[in-house]
């Protein structure tokens, strides 16, 4: 990112208040929130009715003063809340106006992750804790202290699912790990989305600290809390984002 996009959207934010009320100032947001929260209202509101599109990703870019990166990383959070369709060559287009009661994370749902990930990560978790080498624990440890000065979103959730990868991997389970890059693309699209639209970023990086310290005392225990934790923490962002 630009310092413009990572400070401000290229608009004050007085303007943006009067484009979508209600929304929060842009000094207060990364760009791509912003960005996002403007469509998200205009969505809402009906200023772009259901079965409208909406304007270029080169257009949108040069509304708001960013990227076209950032406008494609907005717009992948509106399809996954359900508002919207992507077509290639033709654009993007308004599906709905309120949120879906699931959100469509590649070839598997919010839900499916969530009903799915205890009954993995979180036993895995405590293998890790018995079984980690040396080299395992360190690993993890520079994936936990990248992703606390990470600033690049795309950087952070790819260190993310990184961390959730080699976990499954340190568990010496081959079924775990298996599993989880068989989701690791849902589980990105997941964390990118929940990043954006719930803030979750700064709290998956202390959630992610626990699991590691708990993983490096070799306590199974606290590493199998530490996660279940952690998941039960993104489920409740999720039923925050679809009950909105």
């Amino acid at each position: 990112m630009n310092l413009s996009d990572s400070r401000t959207a290229g608009q004050p934010a007085e303007s943006i208040r009067e484009q979508s009320p209600g929304a929060q100032p842009l000094a207060r947001l990364s760009a791509s929130e912003a960005v996002f929260n403007a469509i998200r209202t205009d969505i809402e509101s009906g200023q772009v009715p259901v079965g409208g599109k909406l304007s270029s990703e080169a257009t949108l870019a040069q509304q708001y003063g960013v990227s076209r990166s950032v406008i494609r990383e907005a717009l992948r959070s509106c399809t996954a809340l359900g508002l919207t369709v992507t077509k290639t060559g033709k654009g993007t287009f308004v599906v709905a106006n309120k949120v879906a009661n699931d959100l469509t994370l590649g070839q598997y749902s919010a839900r499916d992750l969530t009903e799915a990930r205890p009954h993995i990560e979180v036993p895995a978790a405590g293998l890790a804790a018995q079984r980690r080498t040396d080299e395992e624990l360190e690993a993890l440890r520079h994936i936990v202290a990248a992703m606390t000065t990470e600033t690049d979103p795309e950087s952070w959730v790819a260190l993310d699912s990184s961390f959730h990868a080699a976990i499954a991997r340190t568990s010496g389970n081959k079924v775990f790990e298996s599993v989880i890059a068989e989701i690791r693309d849902a589980q990105a699209h997941q964390s990118e989305t929940l990043n954006m639209v719930a803030d979750r970023q700064h709290a998956s990086d202390i959630e992610h600290q626990q699991i590691l310290a708990a993983i490096e005392a070799g306590s199974a225990e606290a590493a199998s809390q530490a996660m279940a934790e952690h998941l039960r923490a993104v489920g409740v962002a999720l039923d925050s984002i679809l009950n909105k």
